[in-house]
């Protein structure tokens, strides 16, 4: 690695874990409450690292919803220093007893929860996460190894240095957060790497998951890619279709729960002038099959294979015209990528079948996609969403981020 080779790394991480999970909760809702007052007192720098970013990425040609993700300023700095203290203020899953009986050998079992250990975060341009995950790992007992993108690396350096000047004021060790630098290979080597931590969570695009499940011999927890879809039934209601296919889509588009599909059954194609109307006003570009085209009412782009599978990060919509709701769960199964998906209908049925029948971390009925996320769920932040099965399906919140142990007390037994 450019700053420390993996082995260090994973030996550096080690050491901190032992003192982290051993400190009581006091002193680890103690060091968020250091590390906000840090983000506070910083503020000035790590805001004119962030210019320097996106002045680089703006040169770059980066699109307007990607600056927007990688751009903090003084309001978005004050959230984060707020989530940190509101993750302090949550209830501390670790040392909460799971199970408790005595055995019939008089063994008194208690299953425990722990802190994982050594969570590696990767993750793209997006220099919240770096708060949001070492907020989340601390209070949870974990130490936080954080390789943020090359896009955001002045923003991350700073707020990295903050969390961990924040961690020394409160008296527990800075490499409770350790930032992780070097190139894609060097990524691949850690993660090759057993030792070098416990989990790996990606938080990025369908890519990054990829790469990291054929490279790392550390469990991947996969919170990627997010091709989300909001799907307007027969009985759809015309205001709430408009309302929530928008802000789905454009409120913030360059985020991993905006929608990037929409789906309309045959028969509401009365609904498609108005929703793809306000959908235009709002900047998107649109690009629909032909009965979607047809039913427009204006002139939009032809959709194409590949516009189903794309997660644009950006103001573009694909729109298609579905037979019934099992056509619209067809394409969701085939094109989705398990994050988040709704449904706006007044029909009970039709709900209960679209709650049945998709299988992603999040559903929704008569909702925006937009709400998948640790603080709107109530967890003060997340460290992604996962779109796996095992351990922790949806907003990976501070539980999450525990494992199990059994602590067994006896008085002599032996097992013959």
């Amino acid at each position: 690695m450019a700053t420390a080779s993996h082995s260090e790394i994973g030996l550096r991480g080690r050491a901190a874990a032992r003192v982290l999970r051993a400190a009581p909760t006091a002193d680890r809702d103690a060091a968020l409450e250091a590390i906000a007052r840090r983000l506070e007192a910083d503020a000035d720098a790590i805001l004119a690292a962030n210019a320097e970013d996106v002045a680089e990425a703006v040169a770059a040609g980066t699109s307007a919803a990607l600056v927007d993700r990688l751009t903090l300023d003084a309001d978005r700095l004050a959230a984060l220093a707020a989530a940190v203290r509101d993750v302090a203020r949550l209830d501390d899953p670790v040392g909460r007893t799971v199970e408790d009986r005595v055995l019939h050998n008089g063994l008194e079992l208690t299953k425990v929860r722990v802190p994982i250990g050594r969570v590696l975060v990767v993750y793209e341009a997006r220099p919240n996460v770096t708060v949001d995950v070492a907020a989340l790992c601390i209070k949870s007992g974990n130490v936080a190894l954080l390789r943020g993108s090359a896009s955001a690396r002045r923003t991350n350096a700073a707020l990295a240095a903050a969390v961990r000047g924040g961690l020394a004021d409160a008296g527990l060790p800075e490499d409770a957060v350790i930032p992780v630098e070097g190139s894609r290979e060097d990524l691949g080597e850690l993660v090759a790497d057993a030792g070098a931590a416990d989990i790996v969570v990606p938080r990025g695009g369908e890519a990054l998951k990829d790469f990291l499940l054929e490279r790392s011999r550390i469990p991947v927890l996969a919170a990627a890619g997010g091709n989300c879809h909001v799907y307007l039934d027969a009985d759809a209601d015309a205001d709430m279709a408009v309302a929530i296919a928008v802000n789905a889509k454009a409120q913030r588009p360059g985020v991993c729960n905006a929608a990037e599909t929409l789906l309309v059954h045959e028969d509401r194609l009365d609904l498609l002038p108005a929703v793809l109307g306000a959908l235009r006003d709002a900047g998107v570009e649109l690009r629909g099959d032909e009965r979607a085209r047809a039913a427009a009412g204006f002139e939009i782009a032809a959709a194409t294979e590949d516009d189903w599978g794309t997660e644009y990060l950006d103001l573009i919509m694909a729109v298609r015209v579905v037979d019934d709701l099992d056509a619209a769960l067809d394409h969701i199964d085939r094109y989705s990528t398990g994050h988040s998906e709704a449904i706006v209908t007044d029909s009970i049925e039709a709900s209960r079948r679209f709650v049945d029948g998709v299988d992603s971390a999040c559903v929704y009925v008569n909702a925006s996609t937009r709400f998948t996320d640790g603080g709107e769920y109530g967890m003060g932040a997340e460290v992604g969403n996962s779109t796996a099965r095992l351990h922790v399906r949806g907003p990976i919140g501070l539980e999450d981020l525990t494992t199990t142990k059994y602590v067994v007390i006896g008085s002599g037994q032996t097992r013959g």
